[in-house]
């Protein structure tokens, strides 16, 4: 299947939709997921028109796991995780439902279930919270 470029995370890329930032290198993009699994969940993106696993480049995908390393880093410290779920879905089948290849970040704690995958929406005043915690703590690496 091709790129759709009216996927919302190109769209996000494009300037077209508002996003809370909190990382971005010349072939990444991180953001507060905005419905989150669980406090501190961002998505890594590359900049490159990539559907999924399958179509990414080499180059592209490198810089993508480089960056969920730093996300996942800064994020642990930044919410006092006890851990991280790194989840990355390719296609319907396998659970993809934006079609821009993606990553997610999830900071997790011991006996906390993850929110449901189709939860709601998260308020904009609490996203831009929590990526201010990670902001900050990427500042000072």
């Amino acid at each position: 299947m091709s790129y759709d470029e009216g996927n919302i995370f190109a769209r996000i890329l494009r300037g077209e939709l508002p996003a809370h930032k909190v990382y971005e290198t010349g072939f990444v993009l991180a953001f507060m997921d905005v419905m989150p699994r669980s406090t501190g969940h961002v998505l890594v993106i590359p900049k490159a028109k990539a559907r999924n696993i399958f179509d990414i480049g080499e180059n592209d995908l490198s810089h993508v796991a480089s960056a969920v390393r730093v996300i996942a880093c800064a994020a642990k410290e930044a919410f006092g995780a006890d851990g991280m779920s790194i989840i990355q879905s390719n296609e319907s089948a396998g659970g993809q439902v934006v079609f821009h290849m993606h990553v997610h970040v999830i900071p997790r704690w011991e006996g906390i279930e993850l929110k449901p995958h189709t939860g709601g929406m998260e308020r904009s005043e609490i996203l831009a919270a929590n990526a201010s915690k990670i902001r900050q703590v990427l500042s000072q690496l």
